[in-house]
């Protein structure tokens, strides 16, 4: 049986499709990740495909997004069809 691998949004190769676990945070964190439809249990994918500390782009339900580095990387996500590394 394979182990669950938890990793923050930021470190997502593009492409990754993966479930929203956990964000790390306090209120207003989770407050605007969840207006912007960021919430666990979330199926998203990281289309951003420059690997720097810039904005992240990612797609759920049809609708793409696009949140900081610094909040992407309070977001853990479970590994989905592809495992990926940071």
């Amino acid at each position: 049986m394979q182990e669950e691998v938890l990793i923050s949004l930021a470190c997502m190769d593009t492409g990754c499709r993966v479930v929203v676990y956990d964000i790390q945070g306090g209120y207003g964190i989770m407050n605007t990740l969840k207006s912007l439809g960021i919430t666990p249990g979330k199926r998203i994918t990281r289309i951003t495909p420059i690997p720097v500390k810039g904005p992240i782009a990612v797609e759920m339900d049809k609708v793409q997004v696009v949140i900081g580095f610094g909040m992407a990387s309070r977001i853990m996500v479970k590994a989905g069809e592809k495992i990926c590394d940071c």
